[in-house]
């Protein structure tokens, strides 16, 4: 058993309402609310390769331009011309996001332009104006941007607090991973049929493993905690057996069956082969050399650290050089990060799994969905995956995920059952969930979760 012990106020049993969920109306006043409020992972750094080059970031009625400026600046504006509001950059048809490379912006209406740093400068027959038109009222209208680890964050909110200062203690535990140099593997969007909490509930907790996931109950016990983090954030992590160091509360852990020599590698494969996350192809081919390396009787704790010593000498050799950490503080910031609102943070020492939702329009039972994976390469070797559209499907995500995506459409319309009165998470292995509902309740203003005492009902 862990020593973990409950650490926050939700340590209890607790219900909540399900209008954040199914709500048109809830759906329509996280705009204001919530959106406008918070801030949004948008893009990677790396998406910025050259000055001129830009992406767009989508959310509800606002579209924001992040662009390179200068070598070493990154700005973001309102993506909207100041003059009939007409959208500068549209995204295309079935595209996820806008992007592409531009030295000057130019209105598509009536040609108004503007430079990199958003100041317009040009004007067709200006002088209709007379002195009415000044820099303020023509340039493009300034977005709060910050970057961190090497993601791109965006706030909606003039007087919003800054980016370091709202994802603490995050900032801070995540730092030692060095996220910033990895790099994209693959990455996906789609469109499904939940509501975006649905999407991000169904992958911050280790509770639905067991069942969701049986083929993975041969290799060992997946029983794990969650934890609140500073104001607005939580983590979770798996249980540390007695005598394993802090990796294996982490994402990189072994097999816990008769012989873990064999049931690391059978893992590492099955992970590979039928998730595509959270391992490398270094990490593999080492695990499945363990049974040659160690003899039969290796404990569990040895194995481990054979394992990552081989891996990392490996990808060294190929010019790979993973972060130093240390056990307690990998063991600490757990499998998984959960930065409110909407963006997760499945990190180890060599690379990581991000996953985000957030509304699609004003539906609250659509959302967009995507997932991306990061590993560390080779000085020029990094590949730039595009964004790829996938519907939730077994053929475009691999098994394990569309196990994962089996549930979401389910909850969504099981959560209208007369006969359902509220989610009641584990308040141990599934308390993250609780934590982004007393989170959302601070921004909406309604749907606190409250003491779960038999099947009452919440308010």
């Amino acid at each position: 058993m862990s020593n973990n012990k409950p650490d926050d106020a939700l340590s209890e049993a607790a219900i909540y309402s399900v209008d954040a969920y199914i709500s048109e109306d809830y759906a329509r006043a996280e705009r204001d609310k919530l959106w406008r409020k918070v801030w949004l992972q948008a893009g990677r750094v790396e998406d910025l390769e050259q000055v001129g080059s830009y992406i767009t970031y989508e959310i509800l009625d606002d579209s924001v331009l992040i662009v390179r400026t200068a070598p070493d600046t990154l700005k973001a504006y309102h993506n909207v011309c100041p003059h009939r509001g007409r959208r500068l950059v549209d995204v295309p048809e079935g595209e996820r996001n806008g992007s592409g490379y531009m030295r000057k912006f130019v209105c598509g209406y009536h040609g108004w332009q503007f430079d990199l740093d958003g100041k317009n400068n040009h004007i067709p027959f200006r002088e209709d104006w007379g002195d009415s038109l000044t820099e303020a009222c023509t340039s493009l209208k300034p977005v709060n941007m910050d970057t961190w680890s090497g993601f791109i964050f965006i706030n909606l909110d003039p007087n919003c607090q800054p980016l370091k200062d709202y994802l603490e203690p995050a900032a801070s535990m995540l730092e030692p991973f060095q996220l910033q140099n990895m790099r994209c593997r693959w990455r996906k969007w789609g469109v499904f049929d939940c509501n975006w909490k649905v999407a991000m509930q169904a992958f911050n907790e280790t509770y639905h493993v067991q069942t969701t996931h049986p083929e993975f109950n041969q290799y060992g016990s997946f029983r794990g905690w969650a934890r609140a983090q500073g104001e607005l954030h939580s983590n979770i992590g798996y249980d540390t057996p007695k005598n394993m160091d802090g990796n294996q509360a982490a994402k990189l852990r072994v097999g816990e069956a008769a012989d873990p020599r064999i049931s690391t590698a059978e893992m590492q494969v099955y992970t590979w082969e039928k998730a595509n996350t959270n391992t490398t192809e270094t990490l593999v081919n080492a695990a499945k050399r363990l049974i040659d390396e160690l003899p039969e009787g290796t404990p569990a704790t040895a194995v481990l650290q054979h394992w990552l010593k081989s891996a990392r000498a490996d990808d060294a050799a190929r010019g790979v050089h993973w972060p130093e950490v240390d056990p307690k503080i990998v063991g600490e910031s757990g499998t998984a990060w959960q930065l409110f609102p909407n963006f997760q943070i499945g990190h180890a020492v060599n690379n990581m799994l991000t996953y985000q939702a957030r509304p699609h329009g004003y539906d609250p039972d659509k959302c967009v969905f995507e997932a991306a994976v990061y590993e560390l390469y080779p000085e020029g070797e990094e590949p730039k995956p595009a964004w790829k559209f996938c519907p939730p499907t077994e053929e475009d995500w691999c098994y394990v995920l569309s196990q994962d995506f089996g549930n979401m459409a389910a909850v969504q319309q099981g959560m209208k059952s007369a006969g359902f009165h509220g989610p009641k998470p584990n308040p141990y292995m599934e308390r993250t969930t609780a934590i982004m509902h007393k989170n959302l309740a601070k921004f909406m203003g309604e749907g606190a979760p409250i003491k779960l005492n038999g099947d009452n009902k919440p308010e």
